[in-house]
């Protein structure tokens, strides 16, 4: 019986702290194609196996058994589990765009991985060590990052309006950078890098995949006079992995703290205080439901309700108003910089609800919005992690005020024109 490659799992072989292994991994997570990793994976060992060589006489990892024979190269897997579907929603929606994914992936190995690998391995001792080739390495890795940061100075994703398979390469690539040797004052030199490499991570498929990403805080020392028996793969621990295998890594990294304490024990994740807060009359995936389901009578159904749920002692509502309209003149990054603030809100899905306006029918562009929050203040997890909240002025809203309310109910209708002007656009955190 013939076998549909969408319909088969798929098998990866790597280790799971392999960041080239997290780019078919993360890939697979947007197109819904079945690949699992290989169990009990070990560097070294089995890679050297007969049955391992067969299907790539290099020895390299990782490759991907397929319906019809073995794939490796990391970008090659990546490649064929982004396009196995005929939707190809991480290939862009024309050719031109596919040739920009494909500019990206290149810089990203050629550039990016490169020089990172070229600063990070010799200091581990896997290649000889020379401090002019170390200081090339460095200079050229600075000039890749300026040039990707003078990019996403203007653009949220490498290319288009959403994530593709450039993006899913290149966040893979500065992992090794950002995890095990590039750290904060390095990185500070290049904030448009930082703020997209965050929400890279931090998107779920992504953090599936990887896990809890947590920046170097310190460059690896050289590992003189140390020459390895066998290279280990020394890319960021995203996945628990066995004790056995912790202690054989060369260097001691310090990359995903809750697989470092969950060999020593257990510990309970710490309850966030907004779930220690009493129980609240409002379920907020109702109104959500209802938000999303309303198509027509808005006003009657969705505000109504809204209204109805509403309970001003488990939840408050806030104003928000951008700071710096004056440089809100080009359309396009305007919206892409409402989109970056949404997707770095995602780690208050569970406690928020937010309309954000795109008001102006020419620039500068205007940017206000309405936010509900568990509590009575802006929780503080969410100002202490998603930097965009310094950008806004908040201002809470007096649900007594009619005034407020109604302006509260135009918000969330998107009510155009909105204060006497027209709307760009409106976005919606749910």
């Amino acid at each position: 019986m013939h076998v549909l490659a969408v319909d088969y799992v798929h098998i990866l072989h790597a280790g799971s702290n392999n960041k080239n292994a997290f780019k078919p991994l993360i890939a697979a997570e947007y197109t819904g194609v079945e690949v699992k990793l290989v169990e009990s994976f070990e560097m070294g060992v089995s890679n050297k196996t007969p049955e391992f060589l067969k299907m790539n006489p290099m020895g390299k990892v990782p490759v991907l058994e397929t319906p019809k024979g073995p794939i490796f190269e990391s970008n090659a897997i990546a490649r064929y589990v982004a396009r196995l579907k005929g939707d190809n929603i991480l290939y862009g929606s024309s050719l031109f765009e596919y040739a920009l994914i494909e500019q990206w992936i290149d810089f990203a190995s050629l550039e990016i991985d490169t020089h990172t690998s070229r600063w990070f391995y010799p200091r581990l001792g896997f290649m000889v060590y020379l401090p002019l080739v170390e200081e090339a390495a460095i200079a050229a890795l600075k000039r890749a990052l300026g040039a990707l940061n003078t990019h996403l100075a203007l653009n949220t994703y490498l290319v288009g309006h959403s994530v593709t398979l450039a993006d899913i390469v290149m966040t893979c690539n500065l992992c090794m950078g950002f995890c095990c040797i590039m750290i904060k004052s390095f990185t500070s030199e290049f904030p448009h890098v930082e703020r997209y490499f965050w929400t890279m991570v931090n998107q779920p498929n992504f953090r599936k995949v990887i896990g809890e990403v947590k920046q170097a805080e310190t460059v690896v020392p050289v590992q003189s006079g140390k020459k390895p028996a066998q290279p280990k793969e020394t890319k960021p621990k995203a996945k628990e992995e066995s004790k056995k295998e912790t202690k054989k890594e060369a260097p001691k990294l310090k990359v995903q703290e809750p697989a470092d304490e969950e060999e020593e024990a257990p510990k309970p994740k710490p309850k966030n205080p907004l779930d220690l807060l009493p129980p609240s009359k409002m379920v907020l995936d109702d109104w959500k439901r209802l938000y999303s389901n309303t198509k027509t009578n808005f006003r009657e159904v969705a505000i109504k309700g809204f209204w109805d749920m509403y309970d001003p002692e488990g939840y408050s509502l806030w104003f928000c108003d951008y700071k710096y309209n004056d440089e809100n003149t080009v359309s396009y990054v305007t919206l892409n910089k409402v989109a970056g603030f949404l997707q770095r809100m995602d780690l208050a899905r569970k406690y928020a609800f937010g309309k954000v306006l795109i008001i102006g029918s020419e620039p500068p562009y205007k940017l206000k919005g309405v936010w509900l929050f568990r509590g009575q203040e802006i929780p503080q997890f969410v100002l202490d992690e998603c930097y965009d909240m310094e950008l806004y002025e908040w201002t809470k809203v007096d649900i007594n005020d009619e005034t407020q309310k109604e302006r509260v109910n135009a918000m969330i209708e998107d009510q155009e024109p909105f204060e006497g002007e027209a709307l760009l656009d409106a976005k919606c955190f749910k």
